[in-house]
C-alpha cells in the first residue's frame, strides 16, 4: 500500500499473508517466567519466542482486567457489559511484578510491538480498542482528548457528547479526527467499538492459551481509519474484491468519501502507473539522492541507523561554504523526515550533517528537523547537533523496518560482470515472437521490458518494433516496467494475461 501526497510517496505499508502478532492484536497468553531483576515477565502467546511484558506496561487497571479475564474463563462473567462489574483498585506505579502476576497464570495481553529481528513481540495489558474517532479503554472512567484539538469550547463539547453516551466502567481517548463531528457519528463509532468488545468476550469464553481472541482490522482498513481526511481525493485499488471491501469500510466511516474509491483496471502495473516503483528505487536504496545534487548514505546496523549527508556535485560558485552547507542540510533534513516515515525506521538514528560553524545555523537546522517530524505519528525525540554536527533521533519502533531490495541482480551473468550480447538477446525475443505470431492464436501481443530495453527496441526511424510489424503484419506493443531486471521480459495477450514462452 502506497500513500502519496502531491504525487510524492510518503508512506509504504506491506501486509503479508500471515497477519498474526500485528500491533493491536489481543491474545490470551500464559506467563512462562517472571524475572524480578527486570521487573518483567515472559509470556507465551504462540510465537516461536516468548513475548515480553514489563510491569509498567500492565496498566493501572490490570487487577480489574485480570479479574474480568479469570471470571470469563471460569464462566462467572457471562456478559460483556461492565455495568455491574466491581472494579479493583489500581496497581502501584512503583510496584513489583512478582507481587502482581505469577508463573503459569493466563492473562489478557495486547501486542504493542511486532516481533523484530531476534526479539519476540512486546506486550501491554492496558487493552485499548481503536476506532475512527475514539479509542475505547475498558475498566477506566477517564475521558482524554487529543492534544491536537486546541479549542477549549470544542474540547468541552466533545467531552459532553462522550459523557452522554459512554457506558459505565469504560473510558475513551478522543482522537484528532473527532473535531467538529456530530453526536451521531461519535455515537456510531462508540457502538462499533462496544461490538468489538462483545466479540472479544465471546472469543475469550472457554478459551485455552495461547490464543488470539481479537485481531486488529486489516492493514488497508487501519491505514484508512488513521489517515483518511478531507485531503484524500483518490483511492486506487487493483483488486476488485479488496476495492469492494475498502468501499464498504469508507462508507461506514466517511460516507461522503465513498466515491473516491476507484478500481484500477489499467494495463500498466498500478505502482508503475502512479510512479511508485520509481520512488521505491530512489528512496529505499543505500544512497538516496537530493534534488540539489547532494545525497544521503543510509546504513542499518542491529543497534541503530547511521545517516551521512553529502553535498555531492552541488555547484556553489557564488556561495560561501557555510551557506552551501546550510542549503544542503535543510534539504537533507526534509528528505530524511520523509524516508524515516516511509521506511518506518525506528530506534536510534544518528545523522552526520555537513559541518556548520555558525551557532544560529545549527539551531535553525535543529528547529527545522523538529518541525518536519511533527507530521510523523510515531513517538520521537530529537537532540540538538553535537559539536561534531551529529543529530541524534530516537523514533518509536513498533514493527520491523520496511526493507525493499533496490539493487538489480543480473539474471544472466550471475555476478560475473558479463551479460548476454544485446543482439543475441534481441534474437531470443524475436524467436519467441516468431513462434507466437506465426499462427492466429494471438491477435495482439505486448512485450514488457526494462526501460533501457524499451528504448533499445524503439530507437531509430525504422526501429526493431517497426521491423517486427513489417515482418509479421501484427503490431507488438512495448511497455517499460521499472521493477524489471535489465534482461527480464515477458509477453502479455490482449487480456493482459502472461503468455508462457
Amino acid at each position: 500500500m502506497a500513500l502519496m501526497r502531491d504525487s510524492t510517496l510518503v508512506e509504504m505499508h506491506e501486509e503479508s499473508g500471515d497477519t498474526d502478532f500485528a500491533v493491536g492484536d489481543i491474545y490470551l497468553g500464559k506467563v512462562r517466567k517472571v524475572v524480578a531483576s527486570l521487573n518483567a515477565s515472559f509470556v507465551n502467546v504462540g510465537y516461536e519466542k516468548d513475548a515480553f511484558l514489563h510491569y509498567l506496561d500492565l496498566g493501572p487497571q490490570f487487577k480489574s482486567l485480570d479479574k474480568f479475564t479469570q471470571d470469563t474463563l471460569r464462566g462467572k462473567q457471562n456478559v460483556p457489559d461492565l455495568l455491574y462489574f466491581k472494579s479493583e483498585e489500581d496497581i502501584d506505579k512503583k510496584g513489583k511484578i512478582t507481587d502482581t502476576i505469577t508463573r503459569s497464570r493466563e492473562i489478557l495481553v495486547q501486542v504493542a510491538k511486532e516481533p523484530i529481528s531476534s526479539k519476540g513481540p512486546r506486550l501491554s495489558s492496558e487493552i485499548t480498542l481503536a476506532g475512527r474517532y475514539l479509542v475505547l479503554v475498558p475498566f477506566s472512567n477517564k475521558i482524554s482528548i487529543s492534544q491536537q484539538i486546541r479549542e477549549p469550547e470544542e474540547k468541552k463539547r466533545l467531552k459532553e457528547i462522550v459523557k452522554s453516551v459512554l457506558p459505565k466502567n469504560f473510558g475513551v481517548i478522543i482522537r484528532t479526527v473527532a473535531e467538529n463531528k456530530k453526536l451521531a457519528e461519535i455515537d456510531g463509532d462508540l457502538r462499533d467499538l462496544l461490538e468489538r468488545w462483545k466479540e472479544l468476550h465471546k472469543n475469550l469464553r472457554n478459551s485455552k492459551s495461547p490464543k488470539r481472541v481479537l485481531g486488529e482490522i486489516n492493514r488497508a482498513s487501519s491505514l484508512l481509519r488513521d489517515t483518511l481526511n478531507e485531503n484524500f481525493n483518490k483511492i486506487h485499488v487493483n483488486d476488485p474484491r479488496l476495492a469492494d471491501e475498502i468501499r464498504e469500510y469508507v462508507r461506514s466511516i466517511a460516507p461522503e468519501k465513498v466515491n473516491i474509491v476507484k478500481e484500477y483496471k489499467g494495463k500498466v502495473d498500478i505502482f508503475e502507473q502512479f510512479g511508485v516503483n520509481k520512488e521505491i528505487k530512489i528512496l529505499f536504496g543505500k544512497k538516496v539522492p537530493l534534488k540539489s545534487g547532494g545525497y544521503l548514505i543510509i546504513e542499518h546496523t542491529e543497534a541503530m541507523h547511521v545517516v551521512d549527508v553529502n553535498s555531492g556535485n552541488r555547484s556553489a560558485k557564488n556561495d560561501t561554504q557555510e551557506n552551501n552547507a546550510v542549503t544542503v542540510n535543510l534539504e537533507a533534513a526534509e528528505e530524511l523526515a520523509r524516508v524515516l516515515r516511509l521506511r518506518d525506521m525506528g530506534g536510534i538514528i544518528c545523522v552526520d550533517f555537513i559541518d556548520m560553524h555558525q551557532r544560529e545555523n545549527n539551531k535553525m537546522l535543529y528547529n527545522r528537523m523538529r518541525e518536519l517530524l511533527k507530521q510523523d505519528k510515531a513517538k520521537h525525540s530529537v537532540i540538538p547537533p553535537s559539536k561534531f554536527g551529529v543529530v541524534e533521533i530516537t523514533r518509536q519502533r513498533v514493527r520491523p523496518v520496511t526493507n525493499i531490495e533496490t539493487a538489480e541482480g543480473c539474471p544472466t551473468c550471475g555476478g560475473t560482470g558479463k551479460i548476454q550480447a544485446s543482439i543475441m538477446f534481441a534474437d531470443e525475443i524475436e524467436n519467441h515472437l516468431h513462434h507466437l505470431l506465426s499462427g492466429d492464436t494471438y491477435k495482439k501481443i505486448t512485450l514488457i521490458v526494462h526501460p533501457y530495453l524499451e528504448s533499445y527496441f524503439k530507437k531509430g526511424i525504422i526501429s526493431r518494433q517497426w521491423k517486427w510489424f513489417f515482418k509479421y503484419k501484427k503490431w507488438v506493443s512495448i511497455r517499460a516496467n521499472n521493477s524489471n531486471h535489465i534482461l527480464e521480459y515477458k509477453f502479455e495477450d490482449d487480456k493482459n494475461e502472461t503468455i508462457e514462452v
